[in-house]
């Protein structure tokens, strides 16, 4: 008989002013007895709309009702059919506004706690599932992926899984892309990450790190090389500033520095080898995730004040639902109707001494459709900061577009792509995931990457034909 509780199971987590002094993951995870009560909720739905809401398809019900049944290891492969990697995404998908908007529980009460469910299976089958990795039978062919991100990890998954020779090129020393050097540990255990990279080399998937590619080798050296089809899935890392005086005072930083140096490079750990500030008043100027996981993360460095300096009102806010009452509950200071205005400094020292602030009211919605910020006269005050931190926003890096003539790009540097099949400009070149549509988040790049992986085998088995 199904559970009709109208909430969710709560999710075990660490006390607010505990873990917001460690870098530990925050929430916990359930038990098992918490997981067959959480899945009880299922009405099992024949028409399954929480499917419809999920990127890579996951067959959200199937899996659900095997847990119900505490069938762990079954429920695990089930969810494996279709996605990647699902200890990741039980952990940062916007379930919130993707599967779990469309679940009928949700019409009277919470949904079902699918991201919850998903995060505990993967879990168990990570600590409990003996069975060795089969690698495929090679077919006979090699493709490279550009990128070992979401988008890039998924590609070349699902193409190893079909017996190609899968090579990944990355530009960094370690794979994961923005799961390494992105998502603080706090929100995502690197070990976890490593663990899905280290199944895919058990595919078969080759990793070449510390390879730019458009400097070390282009794309069109790669097909000189080989490889029949290439999948881009080289992210968005270029970091866009605010464009106002005194940026360049040392202690502002952007929101990709500042979190690749703390989760990539280890900077909360005392014997950290690279250098950053660990400044006590710090303000993070943007709303989005990375935004809240910068804020949190300068709180877990030593920030005895932090604050989120936002153009708009808490209600236009993109960060997630449970991002945003994390950073509330860890002491983080919303600044709503905010707009940077100059950074202030030193001019001896060059170091931020704090940020000239105007407060704003919100006009006619702009071309995104949210009602646009304008400027209230005379209503500019200081912040008094040493550190700032700007994530409003990233783009492609433009070495890939400058460097592989014929790949059609937009006013915003993004590859240009088909949507269903990742197809582009450039004979035997896909492309997916924030590479072309910009940041975005983990499960759609992976949905890219998946969708891509099968065009680029439909791709390489009619050439061959």
């Amino acid at each position: 008989m199904a559970n009709m509780s109208l909430t969710k199971v709560p999710m075990p987590e660490q006390d607010p002013n505990v873990r917001n002094k460690n870098f530990e993951e925050v929430a916990t995870g359930y038990t098992a007895e918490m997981a067959i009560e959480e899945a009880t909720r299922c009405l099992n739905c024949k028409n399954k709309p929480c499917v419809s809401g999920c990127p890579v398809g996951v067959q959200i019900p199937e899996f659900i009702a095997l847990v119900a049944e505490g069938k762990f290891l079954e429920a695990a492969a089930k969810i494996k059919e279709t996605s990647a990697l699902p200890a990741v995404c039980g952990r940062v998908c916007p379930q919130e506004s993707q599967c779990e908007c469309k679940c009928v529980r949700a019409i009277k009460g919470e949904a079902v706690g699918i991201g919850r469910l998903e995060r505990f299976v993967a879990d168990y089958a990570m600590a409990h599932d003996t069975a060795e990795i089969v690698k495929p039978e090679p077919n006979g062919h090699k493709v490279a992926v550009v990128g070992a991100g979401p988008a890039g990890l998924t590609c070349a998954g699902d193409l190893a899984r079909k017996g190609y020779a899968v090579t990944v090129f990355e530009a960094l020393h370690t794979a994961g892309g923005v799961l390494m050097y992105g998502i603080p540990e706090f929100r995502l255990p690197k070990a976890i990450v490593q663990k899905e990279i280290d199944n895919l080399k058990a595919l078969g998937v080759e990793f070449v790190l510390n390879f730019v590619v458009g400097r070390s080798e282009t794309i069109d050296d790669l097909f000189a090389d080989g490889y029949e089809a290439i999948f881009v899935g080289s992210g968005a890392g270029l970091p866009t500033f605010m464009h106002v005086p005194g940026e360049n005072y040392n202690g502002v930083y952007s929101a990709n520095e500042y979190l690749t140096r703390v989760n990539l490079m280890k900077a909360y750990k005392e014997d950290a080898a690279t250098p950053i500030l660990r400044a006590k008043r710090v303000a993070v100027v943007g709303g989005g995730n990375v935004a809240m996981d910068a804020a949190r993360s300068a709180k877990r460095m030593g920030a005895e004040e932090v604050y989120i300096v936002y153009r708009r009102g808490e209600a236009e806010l993109p960060a997630r639902l449970e991002e945003i009452h994390h950073a509330k509950e860890e002491g983080i200071v919303f600044k709503f109707l905010t707009a940077p205005v100059e950074v202030l400094g030193d001019p001896d020292t060059y170091l931020v001494t704090g940020m000239k602030c105007q407060q704003m009211e919100l006009g006619e919605p702009d071309a995104s459709g949210r009602r646009r910020p304008v400027p209230i006269e005379g209503s500019e005050f200081v912040l008094d900061l040493d550190a700032v931190i700007v994530a409003i926003g990233t783009s492609p890096n433009p070495l890939i577009r400058s460097t592989t003539p014929g790949l059609e790009t937009n006013k915003r540097g993004c590859i240009v792509a088909d949507d269903e099949h990742g197809i582009t400009s450039k004979d035997g070149v896909f492309a997916g995931g924030d590479a072309v549509t910009g940041a975005a988040t983990v499960i759609l790049a992976m949905g890219a990457g998946k969708r891509a992986a099968a065009a680029m085998d439909e791709y390489v088995q009619n050439k061959n034909k």
